[in-house]
């Protein structure tokens, strides 16, 4: 799952209007990012294998630290840890538990999309319900995710930039699209590099939008 992850984020900002959505963009990809330092690192393991999935090529082979499900919830309550610290030193306000909440839906979003290679336990009892196989119906699952989570935030909040925002979300969205056509990466490091970039700068662009920052 790619886009559809940012939907934690929007609820999570319906839920406590303090939060900021650009570190709550973060926290839904943070395993993602936890994964793309840990394979430039070379300590998790990516294959890609033409047509392993009608998505993508990606064979999780070694992911333990990344997406393994007790390794997710150990990062969720440091991020929650953190943000409770971040509110006394950083001016943070905002439930840490939501934080920490948003940064664990990201297996169970990955479940759903994956193929079995998401361990439960270290690198062990791998699961996945493998929709990425069924490209269109992962599309749609992701666009009414987000687009479904959107329309709480904008109920719930008063964002300084509403038709920036939306016009941002279709933007994602249509990102998403062009995977379906858009030739595939021939790297796992392509692939991770391309990720990181995404995944920061949508957080910048979420946050100032929600903002109003023209900076």
């Amino acid at each position: 799952m790619f886009v559809g992850h940012y939907s934690a984020s929007f609820a999570a900002k319906a839920i406590d209007p303090r939060l900021r959505l650009g570190p709550l963009f973060i926290a839904a990809q943070l395993m993602d990012l936890v994964w793309c330092l840990l394979l430039f690192a070379g300590v998790e393991r990516v294959d890609l294998v033409p047509g392993y999935t009608a998505t993508n090529d990606y064979v999780l082979e070694y992911v333990p630290y990344s997406h393994g499900l007790t390794a997710t919830v150990g990062w969720a309550a440091l991020a929650a840890i953190v943000w409770m610290l971040g509110r006394r030193w950083w001016g943070w306000h905002g439930s840490a538990l939501v934080v920490g909440l948003v940064v664990l839906s990201h297996w169970f979003a990955d479940l759903i999309s994956h193929t079995a290679d998401l361990p439960l336990y270290g690198d062990r009892y791998k699961v996945g319900l493998g929709l990425w196989n069924h490209p269109h119906a992962n599309f749609a699952l992701e666009t009414g995710l987000l687009l479904g989570a959107l329309a709480l935030y904008f109920r719930a909040t008063q964002p300084a930039r509403r038709s920036g925002m939306l016009l941002f979300v279709i933007a994602m969205i249509a990102i998403q699209g062009s995977a379906l056509v858009a030739p595939r990466p021939d790297t796992a490091i392509h692939t991770a590099a391309v990720g990181l970039l995404c995944y920061i700068g949508f957080a910048i662009a979420a946050d100032r939008l929600d903002r109003g920052d023209h900076r």
